[in-house]
């Protein structure tokens, strides 16, 4: 079973850019759709973006658009995030999730991944 293990999380200031890092193990990605997901806290954990298998196609939740990237690299089997223009309303703990699949289908409910990795913080400061 493939396991998940996110990095890159840390204290940031406001309009400042991070990369999230989601890297695999035990088991190749290349059969995977990915996506990250994050919870703020006191709230609900909320999708913010997704990677079909092939990497073709990308959805992005409406706070996340135009200033987040998602991307993977299969070779590396690491899935990226990255933040742009960082505002204090992302910090959270960051989440990437996996689940098999092929071709361009991805998924944005938290119901469609099996596996999950332990979070990275992000923390923006005004």
């Amino acid at each position: 079973q493939v396991r998940l293990v996110e990095s890159g999380g840390r204290v940031v200031q406001a309009g400042d850019s991070l990369r999230l890092s989601c890297a695999a193990s035990g088991r190749t990605l290349n059969w995977h759709a990915m996506g990250w997901f994050r919870q703020a806290p006191g709230k609900e954990r909320e999708f913010v973006a997704a990677i079909s298998q092939s990497g073709g196609k990308t959805d992005y939740a409406e706070s996340a658009e135009g200033r987040f990237t998602i991307s993977r690299d299969n070779a590396k089997i690491t899935v990226y995030l990255q933040l742009n223009s960082l505002r204090p309303e992302d910090t959270a703990v960051y989440y990437c999730a996996a689940r098999r699949s092929t071709g361009t289908t991805f998924y944005t409910s938290q119901s469609d991944y099996t596996t999950w990795g332990q979070g990275t913080q992000v923390i923006v400061s005004s």
